[in-house]
């Protein structure tokens, strides 16, 4: 009897010990809501590879396709079927906030249906226009467009409700031009924009500051102003932003990680706690640099707030613009 007691007791001891272990995952995955390639598997790979590279993950982290509606799919999936997985992270981007915030990953999912752990990086919107376009700031553009919206075509990779088009729209309402006036053409993708750009067949292109590297060192564009909260850094630094221009049409492109809803508290202060050991890390900083995203260091509870903020932020947009009731 007492040894079985005995038993009892080193049982019990040895089953509070595991429970007061740290979270650990033992099969670390990172789901990418898209095909190979492109930008939710750059994101999942800025966290495999960064994170390798740093040192924080003793099982190398898998990466995993899930398909379907800028992130839809794999929302659903997660809600559904794996709320509690604190091993799954899954990579969003600002275009997936938009759809959050225009119901189109359910009627019955929003915002606080995940938890908002990390992020990866940063891009920034921007308005760019021909080398040879009549406007040399935002101000003479905008002036133009006061004038008659309906002369000049803005254009890029997104239709209606994207994200695409909620900068040529945040352009337009900052300058106090209805947006429902404006005149734009989607296409399938930025290179087809940019070459719609180039031929002009458009004549300003609201698209990303990253990705326009190579044509501002070929003089092929000019870049009005950029879309972040305050100037950029490096080689963008001589660039003004819309804000300083007297324009308040900020864009800020966020890609990041959520975990589902129902994961421990324990799994989430783990993950927070390897963002905030990884933003420290030159070897990590190196990984995003390289996948061309710039620094934005936030993760846990400030990051989970600054994601729902930013897509109560995005519903009121969308409202205002006429795409939800």
């Amino acid at each position: 009897m007492t040894i079985k007691f005995g038993a009892l007791l080193l049982t019990g001891g040895l089953a509070l010990a595991a429970n007061a272990m740290a979270f650990e995952p033992s099969k670390p995955e990172c789901i990418a809501p898209a095909k190979p390639g492109g930008g939710f598997d750059l994101t999942c790979r800025v966290i495999s590879n960064g994170f390798a590279d740093a040192g924080l993950l003793a099982t190398p982290m898998a990466v995993t396709f899930m398909p379907g509606g800028v992130g839809a799919v794999a929302y659903n999936h997660i809600n559904a079927s794996r709320p509690d997985d604190g091993d799954a992270l899954v990579a969003f981007s600002s275009g997936s906030l938009l759809n959050i915030a225009q119901g189109k990953f359910g009627k019955d999912l929003d915002e606080s249906d995940a938890r908002w752990v990390g992020a990866a990086g940063v891009d920034y919107g921007a308005v760019i226009v021909k080398a040879d376009a009549p406007w040399s700031t935002l101000g003479e553009l905008v002036a133009d467009l006061q004038k008659d919206p309906t002369k000049y075509v803005l254009g890029a990779g997104g239709g209606v409700g994207s994200q695409d088009w909620m900068k040529a729209a945040i352009l337009m309402k900052s300058s106090s031009v209805d947006p429902k006036s404006m005149r734009y053409v989607a296409y399938e993708g930025g290179g087809e924009a940019l070459a719609a750009l180039m031929g002009g067949h458009i004549q300003v292109y609201p698209g990303d500051v990253g990705e326009m590297k190579g044509q501002l060192e070929a003089g092929k564009v000019k870049m009005l102003a950029v879309m972040s909260p305050e100037r950029l850094d490096g080689e963008f630094a001589g660039i003004p932003t819309a804000k300083e221009q007297g324009f308040d049409a900020e864009w800020t492109i966020l890609r990041g990680y959520y975990l589902g809803p129902k994961v421990s508290d324990d799994a989430y202060a783990y993950w927070s706690g390897q963002f905030s050991k990884a933003y420290q890390s030159p070897a990590f900083m190196q990984t995003v640099a390289d996948k061309g995203l710039m620094p934005f260091k936030m993760q846990g509870q400030e990051f989970d707030q600054y994601v729902k903020e930013r897509v109560g932020y995005m519903r009121n947009l969308a409202r205002e613009a006429g795409l939800i009731d």
